[in-house]
């Protein structure tokens, strides 16, 4: 018997949040809990041969637009002729002064395992074991909640682990929504606008949709991801089938992250981090929209409109 065959689709209570293994990058990911002193992020990879940069990036938020803050950004550069790293923060849209670490205690081409590891007052980083650096928080470690990374870089796994495992009354998980699920929109859509949906897709899956109704149950636009084959289509109310053409991001016993953002006349669509495309509708229409309704085999922790 393999070891998913001893999961259950509703996480267990002693677990923190469970590991990733060779997310699609850009990746992105709801950290549960948020981050507090004495918790880690474990990241295990690969740079690749040719690597240039890459960055990993502690978020307050996981919108499109306008760009979150970033609490602590972790960006090794390996283009330059001695390569670097760089730390910083991004609040309002704009960085404040970087601080400069020389060496990379990274190779191109090699293995790594780096760990953050979060204090009251600053996080430290080390990489293979040994320390490399510290970096002062300049904005609250409690607004963070959201885990971004990019670049040039093979993640083999990420793990979101305690400094003491034995710490209790440790259960991060929200309480969920019960699928299918509704919400209403009482506005309807408007530029700028973001649809948040997080959750974990159950052991068995057969389908996920997401649809947006009018006023009169009317449906113009239908995001639905088939397990069966592996499709990820926008349908809409006249029968129209449109296939998105991207990797298929769903996998069961896993995490999942859904962004919509409004723009005129279109929705673009986000899932775990990456751009998957848009899908045309007249700002009338969108205007209009009254309810967000939300069925399949996943359970729901986040539905924000």
């Amino acid at each position: 018997m393999s070891i998913d065959e001893h999961l259950d689709p509703i996480p267990d209570s002693f677990i923190l949040q469970p590991p990733v293994f060779h997310p699609v990058i850009p990746y992105g990911t709801t950290i549960f809990g948020g981050l507090y002193a004495g918790k880690m992020v474990m990241l295990q990879g690969v740079v690749p041969l040719h690597a240039q940069r890459f960055q990993v990036d502690f978020q307050c938020g996981c919108c499109l637009h306008p760009r979150p803050d970033i609490a602590f950004h972790f960006n090794p550069r390996f283009y330059t002729v001695k390569p670097h790293v760089i730390c910083n923060t991004l609040q309002g849209g704009l960085w404040q002064k970087e601080v400069r670490w020389p060496g990379v205690a990274l190779q191109r081409g090699a293995g790594f395992l780096v760990l953050f590891l979060f204090d009251n007052e600053e996080v430290k980083v080390s990489v293979n074991g040994q320390h490399f650096l510290h970096y002062r928080y300049r904005l609250p470690l409690s607004r963070v909640d959201t885990l971004a990374i990019s670049g040039d870089i093979l993640v083999k796994a990420v793990g979101f682990l305690n400094i003491n495992p034995f710490v209790e009354g440790s259960q991060e998980y929200p309480v969920g929504y019960e699928v299918p699920c509704s919400r209403a929109l009482p506005r309807g859509l408007w530029p700028g606008q973001v649809i948040v949906v997080r959750g974990l897709v159950l052991k068995e899956p057969k389908d996920f949709t997401l649809s947006l109704r009018d006023g009169a149950t009317h449906v113009p636009v239908t995001l639905r991801a088939s397990f069966t084959d592996r499709t990820l289509a926008w349908v809409s109310s006249w029968g129209r089938k449109k296939l998105i053409s991207a990797p298929f991001l769903f996998h069961p016993q896993r995490f999942f992250e859904v962004l919509l953002l409004c723009q005129e006349g279109r929705l673009k669509l986000a899932l775990n981090g990456q751009g998957l495309g848009t899908t045309s509708l007249d700002q009338k229409s969108l205007e209009q929209l009254r309810e967000l309704r939300i069925s399949g085999s996943v359970h729901l922790y986040c539905v924000h409109c």
